[in-house]
C-alpha cells in the first residue's frame, strides 16, 4: 500500500483497515511496516541456520520481485475501466485477475505509482542478485559450519562418550537446512564412518534414509534410530541395521523417546530456551542405558547480546505500534514497565546456556521456563478440577493443611510453613524474569530461616507434592500436634512470626532485584511505593509441617 496513489488511499483504508473495539483503527500500512521487521529477523535467522537456507530464501524473494516487475511491465492502462474502485470488485473474480496484484492484500495496478514501485523493485532485484551470487559461492566444501558438524560427528564416532554408541540427533529449525545437512552428511557418513543416516521433517515425501529396505515414514525411521526404547524387536524382527545419525526439524522435539542416542546437536539455536530443553529431553529420559549424555550447541557468530537484540527491536516496534496505532494489538506481551518479559528472561537463559555448564532443569531458577517446568502441576490441577468441580472457587483465602514429614520424604524437610502469598497492593515488583507475579511461594523453617524463596518456586511445589502424594485423609497425628502448639488454633503467634519472615523474604528479594535493575538497561522496577511490608500481602493458603 506504500505505492498506492494518495487520491486512492481512502478507498484502500476502507477496504483493508481493521476497526477494533473501542473505536481505534489498525491500518494495513502499519501492519506492512511491522512485517518488514519480522521478515528481516527471519532472513537473518535462516542465514544463521545454514547458507543453503539463506540462499533459498534469497532465490524466492528474487523470483517474487521479478514477478512483480513483469506484472507492471505487462500492464496496459488503456484497457482499464476507470469507474471501478477496489471497493466495488470481487477480489477472487478471475475476470479482474489481470488488473490486480498481490496475494491476500490486492491492489489495482491502475491505482499505484508504477514508476516509483518499479524503480524500487529494480533496486531490490540488484541487491538480491548480488547477495545470491555471494551465497552460492559458499559451496559445502567452503561451509565452515558444516565442516565443524562433520568434525563433531567424526569425533563422536571415533571416541564415543558411551561404549559403542555412535548415535547423534541433530536439530534445526528449518526443513531446508535439514535437507542440506542430509545431502552433505549422509553419503560422507556412509562411506567414511560406515553408518546410516536419516532426515525427518514431518512430511513423508521429504523424509529420507540411507538404510536399505526401510519405509520413509517418521515412525519407522525413529524406530530404527532408537530400536531399544521403541522396542523394535517386537514390531519387526527382520530389521537389524540401525540409523546412527538422525537430522530433524522440531517435529521431533516433543513427545518422543529417543534415549538410545546420547548426543543432541542444536545446529541452530532456537530463540526460546525451552525449545532447546525440549530437544535435549528426547535423550534425557528415564530408561536410558547411557552413563553420560551430551548437548552440543552451534551459536551464531556474533555477540549474543547483539543477536538477541534483533528480537528485542522487533518487539519494541510492535509495542510502539500498539501504543500509537491501536492500543490493543500488542502481538508480543510486555509488562507495565514497558519491558518484554518474554525476551528478557530468554536472553538471560541463552546467556546461561552459552557461558555455563548448568543443570538444564534449573535454568533461570526454574521461574522463567514456566511453560515447561510447571506443566506437571498444571495437569494435576486440571485433573483435580475435573474431579471436584467448583470446590476451589468456593475455597476462602487462608485455607491451610497440616502434615508431617514421614520416612518417605527426603530427610532435610523439617518443621516449618510453606506460605502461598498474593501481593494485593501491586507495590512489590520483581524483575521481568519473574513470571508468576503477583503470587509468591516461600518455605520458612520453624526457626525462621528461609529455606526456599519465591525464586525457587519449582522446588517448593515439588516438595509440597512429595509431602501430600497419596494422602487422601487428614493427618490426625499432625493435626493433634498443630492443635497442641496453637491451643487449637487460638494462638497463632508462632506462625504469624513466620509469616512476617516470609513477607520480608519476598520484599527483600524484590528490593535486591530492584537495586540490580538500577544498573541494567530498560529502566528500574523500584518506585517510591515499593516495599511497604506485610499489609501488601494476602495469605492465599499455607501448609504447616510439624515434627
Amino acid at each position: 500500500l506504500k505505492y498506492v496513489l494518495k487520491s486512492k488511499l481512502p478507498e484502500y483504508s476502507r477496504k483493508y483497515d481493521m476497526e477494533l473495539a473501542g473505536g481505534s483503527v489498525f491500518t494495513q500500512m502499519d501492519r506492512e511496516q511491522s512485517l518488514i521487521h519480522l521478515m528481516r529477523v527471519n532472513i537473518l535467522k535462516r542465514m544463521e541456520s545454514s547458507i543453503k537456507s539463506f540462499e533459498l530464501t534469497l532465490a524466492g524473494l528474487l523470483k517474487n520481485v521479478r514477478h512483480h516487475i513483469e506484472r507492471i511491465d505487462a500492464h496496459d492502462d488503456s484497457s482499464e475501466i476507470e469507474e471501478f474502485s477496489i471497493e466495488d470488485i470481487e477480489l477472487e473474480d478471475e475476470n479482474f485477475a489481470p488488473h490486480l496484484i498481490g496475494r491476500k492484500i490486492k491492489v489495482l495496478l491502475k491505482d499505484v505509482d508504477q514508476v516509483l514501485w518499479r524503480q524500487e523493485l529494480k533496486e531490490d532485484e540488484e541487491l538480491l542478485v548480488k547477495l545470491l551470487r555471494e551465497a552460492r559461492e559458499i559451496v559445502p566444501e567452503r561451509d565452515k559450519k558444516l565442516q565443524q558438524l562433520k568434525d563433531v560427528i567424526a569425533g563422536k564416532c571415533s571416541n564415543p562418550i558411551n561404549p559403542g554408541n555412535q548415535k547423534v540427533l541433530i536439530f534445526t529449525a528449518f526443513a531446508d537446512t535439514a535437507e542440506y545437512l542430509y545431502k552433505n552428511i549422509a553419503p560422507w557418513a556412509e562411506s567414511n564412518l560406515d553408518i546410516h543416516s536419516a532426515v525427518v521433517t514431518g512430511t513423508g515425501s521429504i523424509n529420507k534414509s540411507t538404510m536399505p529396505g526401510i519405509r520413509k515414514d517418521i515412525t519407522t525411521i525413529i524406530t530404527s534410530f532408537s530400536p531399544k526404547s521403541k522396542e523394535r524387536a517386537k514390531i519387526d524382527e527382520t530389521l537389524t541395521d540401525e540409523i546412527s545419525i538422525l537430522i530433524s526439524t522440531d517435529c521431533l522435539s516433543e513427545g518422543q523417546n529417543l534415549q538410545d542416542c546420547d548426543c543432541v546437536v542444536n545446529y541452530d539455536i532456537h530463540w526460546n530456551p525451552v525449545r532447546i530443553i525440549q530437544r535435549f529431553g528426547r535423550i534425557d529420559r528415564l530408561g536410558s542405558q547411557n552413563e553420560v549424555i551430551q548437548l552440543v550447541n552451534f551459536w551464531p557468530n556474533m555477540e549474543l547480546e547483539e543477536y538477541i537484540n534483533l528480537e528485542a527491536r522487533v518487539s519494541g516496534r510492535m509495542v510502539l505500534l500498539d501504543i500509537s496505532a491501536t492500543g490493543e494489538e500488542n502481538i508480543i506481551e510486555y509488562s507495565d514497565a514497558g519491558k518484554m518479559n518474554d525476551l528478557e528472561y530468554r536472553r538471560r537463559q541463552l546467556q546461561q546456556l552459552q557461558n555455563e555448564v548448568i543443570d538444564l532443569e534449573e535454568l533461570g531458577g526454574s521461574i522463567s521456563i514456566t511453560d515447561m517446568t510447571f506443566n506437571d502441576f498444571r495437569m494435576d490441577l486440571i485433573e483435580y478440577l475435573e474431579k471436584y468441580p467448583g470446590r476451589l472457587e468456593h475455597m476462602p483465602p487462608g485455607a491451610f493443611a497440616v502434615t508431617s514429614a514421614d520416612d518417605l520424604v527426603q530427610d532435610d524437610i523439617g518443621p516449618g510453613v510453606i506460605f502461598f502469598l498474593e501481593n494485593v497492593s501491586g507495590r512489590i515488583r520483581t524483575d521481568s524474569t519473574y513470571a508468576l507475579a503477583p503470587y509468591y511461594l516461600v518455605w520458612v523453617s520453624e526457626s525462621g530461616d528461609i529455606r526456599l524463596n519465591f525464586t525457587q518456586t519449582k522446588q517448593i511445589l515439588d516438595m509440597m507434592k512429595n509431602l501430600s502424594l497419596g494422602r487422601t485423609q487428614p493427618d490426625e497425628k499432625a493435626l493433634a500436634r498443630f492443635n497442641e502448639l496453637t491451643r487449637s488454633g487460638t494462638d497463632m503467634s508462632r506462625y504469624q512470626s513466620l509469616l512476617g519472615r516470609a513477607v520480608n523474604a519476598v520484599t527483600g528479594k524484590a528490593e535486591e532485584k530492584g537495586v540490580e535493575s538500577l544498573f541494567q538497561r530498560g529502566g528500574t522496577v523500584i518506585s517510591k511505593d515499593s516495599f511497604k511490608g506485610i499489609d501488601d500481602f494476602e495469605v492465599v493458603a499455607y501448609m504447616v509441617i510439624v515434627d
